[in-house]
């Protein structure tokens, strides 16, 4: 029952702490707004570990690799809890297979965080599409429906991209990305 109750403030803390620096890094490379109230929270919650680790980790290629790097530090530090929490007891520790989980775990929430977005986008666009988190949602939203508006087209006024990115999205983790997490576990 302990173990379970540690698990559980693992996935409140880390787990939730993981994917808001990784939303601050994809609304830093999808150049959101940060003016609205997922942005504010986002940089406030975050700032006082990515301004510090800015002085030590340069950006490369545009990218906030600083935030990237947090957000997989913390990913793996979830990890290792886990394990030490589950009663992982080996001859060595699976440092390497460890490294490419927690890089698929992050894969997988960026995936949860584009269906988020999607989905509220969704509902948003049916009770209130004028709010200040739509702007937000639609420019985490735009890069991927692009796309698949070209190729579907509207059914009367119903846009059925958003349904089809949605089925994308759980085919992408179900097969690449399972067969990366069947990888990494291997080495368990």
């Amino acid at each position: 029952m302990m173990s379970e109750a540690l698990l559980f403030l693992l996935d409140v803390v880390l787990q939730s702490f993981a994917a808001i620096l990784l939303l601050r890094f994809h609304l830093q490379w999808l150049r959101a707004p940060l003016r609205n109230p997922i942005g504010e929270f986002v940089m406030v919650f975050t700032d006082f570990i990515v301004l510090r680790a800015r002085r030590y980790v340069p950006s490369a290629w545009g990218f906030d690799s600083s935030t990237l790097l947090l957000a997989w530090l913390v990913e793996t530090l979830y990890l290792t809890g886990v394990m030490l929490i589950q009663g992982y007891v080996g001859h060595f520790f699976p440092l390497a297979g460890l490294l490419l989980l927690a890089a698929v775990k992050l894969l997988k929430i960026s995936l949860y965080l584009l269906m988020g977005a999607v989905f509220v986008q969704a509902i948003l666009s049916w009770v209130n599409p004028y709010t200040p988190v739509s702007q937000v949602l639609q420019v985490i939203t735009h890069r991927f429906l692009q796309p698949l508006r070209r190729i579907v087209p509207m059914l009367g006024n119903v846009d059925l991209s958003s349904m089809l990115l949605l089925i994308l999205c759980q085919l992408i983790l179900i097969v690449p990305l399972g067969m990366f997490e069947g990888i990494a576990l291997r080495f368990f």
